[in-house]
């Protein structure tokens, strides 16, 4: 019997091919999972962008790598992390945040030391006519625009220089017409991810498909891709089931705990059977193009960390990431750590069922069902 040689990754300069590859080096090589078919390596890669709906009247990129320059609004720019954005921010000033009346910025901004500056390391953002028309642009300024090698370039790439103090995201209204001047800015700031980091949280997302029920992939086919992630000592299936990211070796859906299967990662959504989203809008047969699975966050995307990373991202139901919003998802294994049974008062005495979170905003059962906190309690001065 012939055993398979050990695989060795090459090493030099970081590079992750294989040890005697031919061609380039390359630390961030598609080759692990270059057995998969066109519909899998497109979900991969989809993965690595930043596509928030809705995001160009925020002036966002959409559909880029996550290693992109972020955009940081003016009211969390005080709780962000600056270091953190290694390829470069800027902040969103909206005319109301900026000015204090028409041509006149607020103090702030006029300090010699501020922080902000708009036209270098901040711009406007105008969404209504009746803030461009209240807070209309200083007379030396200019629209935002592109330049490369001291000449104007319509794409974002290496080396392209931000020229210009505001961005004009204005829809139509009523007799007055659309205005939409200036180039996306950056991307969500929640959604950034360096190249390293995001080339790390794509192979263990391929990890996960070949490991899915019905995946027409076996673990003997992704041995290049299992020793990349023992190398950065990703390879880590006990951590995976204690997150709730796979159970019993297969992936699983995060919040509902079930399995998926592997036709659900290209089939399209429908919300026909879903119990509490009966007033989502009807989904019409090729008009979407969200399917049943998607990228899923264990813990939700915020400003003063970064979460895009290889041990909190799985696959997980749409629907299921829809219900789950802007929540932690625990785990039944980490629920039961927390020690907080929940139960129900009966004459007989107390009949616990499951456990609650500590920050009361999720219970399982040990069955499987999951109950998330829709709305917080009221504040004293609202009851």
């Amino acid at each position: 019997m012939i055993h398979d040689q050990h695989l060795t990754l090459c090493g030099v300069d970081g590079c992750r091919k294989l040890l005697n590859h031919s061609g380039n080096h390359d630390c961030y090589p598609s080759e692990p999972w270059n057995f998969f078919g066109r519909e899998d390596k497109n979900k991969i890669s989809k993965a690595g962008f930043a596509t928030p709906r809705g995001g160009a009247k925020g002036a966002y990129q959409n559909h880029v790598v996550r290693s992109n320059k972020v955009i940081i609004p003016y009211e969390r720019a005080n709780t962000v992390n600056l270091d953190l954005f290694e390829d470069g921010y800027v902040v969103r000033l909206l005319p109301e945040q900026y000015f204090e009346g028409a041509g006149r910025p607020k103090q702030e901004f006029l300090e010699p030391n501020s922080r902000l500056i708009v036209g270098d390391n901040a711009f406007i953002l105008y969404r209504t006519h009746e803030s461009l028309n209240q807070f209309p642009p200083l007379p030396n300024w200019e629209v935002r625009w592109l330049r490369l090698n001291g000449q104007r370039v319509n794409s974002r790439v290496d080396g392209v220089e931000d020229v210009g103090h505001y961005v004009l995201r204005i829809p139509t209204h009523g007799q007055l017409p659309k205005r939409y001047e200036g180039p996306p800015q950056g991307i969500f700031a929640t959604e950034y991810a360096d190249e390293e980091i995001n080339y790390l949280c794509k192979c263990i997302l391929a990890w996960l498909i070949i490991n899915t029920n019905g995946s027409p992939y076996t673990t003997a086919q992704a041995k290049h891709l299992k020793e990349i992630l023992i190398n950065a000592d990703l390879f880590r299936p006990n951590d995976l089931e204690k997150k709730g990211i796979i159970r019993g070796g297969l992936t699983c859906c995060p919040l509902c705990s079930r399995h998926l299967n592997y036709n659900e990662y290209h089939d399209t959504i429908s919300f026909d059977d879903e119990d509490g989203l009966n007033n989502a809008p009807e989904q019409i047969e090729g008009s979407t193009r969200s399917t049943i699975v998607n990228l899923f966050h264990v813990s939700p995307l915020v400003y003063d960390t970064l979460v895009h990373v290889p041990l909190n991202i799985g696959w997980g139901h749409a629907v299921c990431n829809t219900r789950l919003g802007q929540r932690a998802c625990y785990s039944l294994s980490e629920m039961i750590e927390m020690d907080l049974k929940i139960g129900i008062i009966k004459p007989e005495g107390i009949e616990t069922f499951g456990w609650i979170s500590t920050d009361y905003q999720m219970i399982r059962s040990s069955n499987g069902a999951v109950w998330i906190l829709v709305v917080n309690d009221l504040e004293p001065d609202e009851i």
